[in-house]
């Protein structure tokens, strides 16, 4: 992980947060939040909504990027704020990645301010390529 001083640098990169994504991890992410949707749970009712297949809750991406930014905050700080611009939808199978980079570091009034560009990207299990599922901004807190 790195020193802090290391870790508040102009474009040092954090650590990836990564899941391997199929039924099972929606099913998980479900039952604890309630969202039995169908177009989560089922690869016709996807299709019958004009998608490809079953896709993964929305949610879940900002699951992964919290994960990803207290992962690399530790016992350091807070997240203040998080928003996130969905440009693709998760589907079945695809090994998906959350990522966050410095953006820029500001002294406030309780600790240093950091801001951080964050995205997650799936690869795709047939194309092997990547393409970027949501894409955002989060500001954190360290004291």
């Amino acid at each position: 992980m790195g020193t802090l001083a290391e870790r508040l640098v102009v474009g040092a990169k954090l650590p990836p947060f990564t899941r391997v994504t199929d039924f099972d991890v929606w099913n998980r992410f479900a039952a604890v939040n309630y969202e039995f949707v169908p177009i989560h749970m089922d690869d016709a009712a996807g299709r019958e909504a004009g998608l490809p297949g079953a896709v993964g809750m929305g949610n879940l991406q900002w699951a992964y990027l919290h994960n990803l930014v207290r992962d690399w905050l530790g016992d350091d700080g807070r997240i203040l704020r998080m928003d996130l611009q969905f440009r693709a939808m998760n589907r079945r199978g695809q090994t998906v990645s959350a990522h966050g980079e410095v953006r820029g570091v500001t002294h406030g009034d309780d600790g240093l301010e950091v801001s951080l560009n964050v995205w997650t990207e799936a690869v795709d299990a047939d194309t092997g390529k990547a393409q970027q599922l949501a894409v955002g901004h989060c500001v954190v807190l360290l004291h």
